[in-house]
């Protein structure tokens, strides 16, 4: 009854206060909440339930010891100037008519983007010729062949170029875009490599009469190295591993210079065909160095090791009870530090998301990267009993700690902001390019939006109608209140009215 009278003497003007004043509250905790969530990655209001209230509750913060000490090997490197959006040439790049142009055959799509084969183009041009090709019919025509645009009339030319004597440059376009399967194009390689490998030994004994003669010898070197890198990758493809190894270490022995071609990755990748861990733990202590770019290979086949070493026997359960062991703890930090370094790759390992065929270049840390690393190491993963589960166990945990902004970084230099635009001119339009690191809006941001919302269109009809919303307020508060009611009124029922009365004046 007490309620009901109370409720009867308020005014249409305290309810457009009441109403007004909620929605102005509502909106700053909104600003504020926003405003810390751009400057910190998370919300106040959550921070202070999780750090605060929850261990008043008996919670225990997992998150604590994974916060106290990154890996000192990166953070020395994290603030390298380095090109943000620069595009590298993929390692492991397929062979376009005996399989991009397979897969165009059977699908109908394009795996490759005109921007990525104008790349490719110029790298043709960059490292398969030099100014003094016009002196040498043969070469000559493939240096107009590697501009042309048109795949036919490439292959027309490289023929046209054969014509006239062994040109290395035309067997390895032909090899490249005519043959139709590996050992086709394996055989035009070793045909390449005869015709190559003279033409070295040739400029090599003349590369120190004159700078033609020094730029001569640097584009014969180039072909040798790029004839014997697709040789091994032949072998590799065709089964035969072990041969493809030993000619991947006979090439870095030869050209120990020549690391911009990565050849690194290559060896990895056989080496774990091989399940010769112990070499690819020797090669990833020689490229995993803090003065050496890092690539997604080398974080995530370096996290490989650190989880096969527990995946077999890892539980979550048990480890949430007793905690993380030190053999765990170093490879939860290994995947902390691979999905730090690239963040698209674990959809990709754990099949949440479609493969499609790696480009021909790659940005680093990009989705390209990812789809052409996860493309031939996701086998390796799934022969490591447990390694995918204890991937998918940490994974999106380590990925909420990236730093955020993305003007922060915490193991790497800042990931760059327009790997978005460039994997989309490197993937095919029909692929779904990965745009992370996106993180979503906390809970507590779109409840105070959403609160700051309604308080605020109350706020609004209030003042408009304060009448008809002064009724509509009395009937929500009075069938808000009647339980209240009926309990109180069974109270004084029951009680005796002297007693009632005693206790209403306390």
């Amino acid at each position: 009854m007490n309620v009901s009278m109370f409720l009867n003497t308020l005014t249409p003007k305290f309810y457009v206060a009441l109403t007004g004043t909620s929605s102005l509250i509502s909106g700053l905790i909104l600003i504020f909440e926003w405003w810390y969530f751009r400057k910190y990655g998370t919300s106040f209001i959550e921070q202070v339930s999780v750090s605060h209230l929850r261990p008043l509750l008996g919670g225990v913060d997992n998150n604590s010891s994974n916060n106290s000490n990154s890996s000192n090997g990166d953070s020395d490197s994290n603030r390298q100037s380095v090109s943000e959006c620069k595009v590298w040439r993929n390692p492991l790049n397929l062979f376009r008519g005996a399989e991009y142009n397979r897969y165009t055959w059977v699908t109908g799509r394009e795996p490759l983007t005109y921007y990525d084969m104008n790349l490719s183009a110029q790298d043709h041009q960059t490292f398969f010729t030099c100014d003094s090709d016009h002196l040498r019919p043969a070469d000559a025509i493939m240096q107009k062949a590697w501009r042309e645009r048109n795949p036919q009339a490439r292959i027309s030319a490289a023929h046209e170029a054969l014509e006239i004597n062994e040109c290395a440059t035309a067997y390895i376009l032909l090899a490249e875009e005519e043959a139709t399967t590996i050992a086709e194009a394996e055989k035009l390689f070793k045909q390449a490599l005869k015709a190559g490998d003279g033409c070295y030994r040739r400029s090599q004994q003349l590369q120190h009469h004159g700078s033609q003669y020094e730029a001569q010898h640097r584009r014969d070197t180039n072909v040798l190295v790029y004839i014997k890198r697709r040789l091994a990758m032949c072998a590799r493809r065709l089964g035969r591993t072990r041969e493809a190894v030993k000619m991947m270490r006979d090439l870095m022995k030869e050209f120990p210079l020549l690391s911009m071609f990565n050849i690194h990755e290559n060896l990895l990748e056989a080496l774990l065909e091989l399940q010769a861990y112990a070499d690819v733990q020797a090669v990833l202590a020689k490229y995993d160095d803090i003065s050496l770019p890092k690539s997604a290979t080398i974080c995530y086949t370096a996290a490989l090791l650190k989880a096969r070493a527990v995946s077999d026997k890892f539980s979550p359960e048990a480890a949430s009870r007793r905690g993380l062991s030190t053999a765990e703890m170093n490879a939860v930090e290994a995947i902390h530090r691979a999905v730090e370094f690239n963040p698209h790759v674990p959809k990709y390992l754990l099949e949440m998301k479609s493969l499609i065929l790696p480009p021909e270049h790659i940005l680093k840390r990009g989705d390209s990267e990812a789809i052409a690393y996860a493309f031939f190491h996701l086998a390796h993963w799934k022969r490591v009993e447990g390694a995918l589960n204890l991937l998918h166990c940490t994974w999106e945990g380590t990925f909420r700690m990236i730093p955020y902004p993305l003007e922060k970084g915490h193991l790497f230099y800042p990931y760059p902001i327009c790997t978005e635009t460039a994997d989309r001119e490197l993937l095919p339009s029909f692929h779904e390019v990965s745009v992370y690191p996106k993180k979503e809006l906390p809970f507590f941001i779109l409840f105070t939006a959403g609160l700051c919302s309604f308080t605020a269109m109350l706020a609004l009809l209030t003042h408009q109608f304060p009448e008809l919303m002064g009724v509509f307020a009395k009937a929500f508060l009075s069938t808000l209140f009647a339980p209240l009611n009926f309990v109180m009124e069974k109270v004084e029922s029951i009680l005796p009215s002297s007693l009632w009365h005693q206790l209403t004046r306390i």
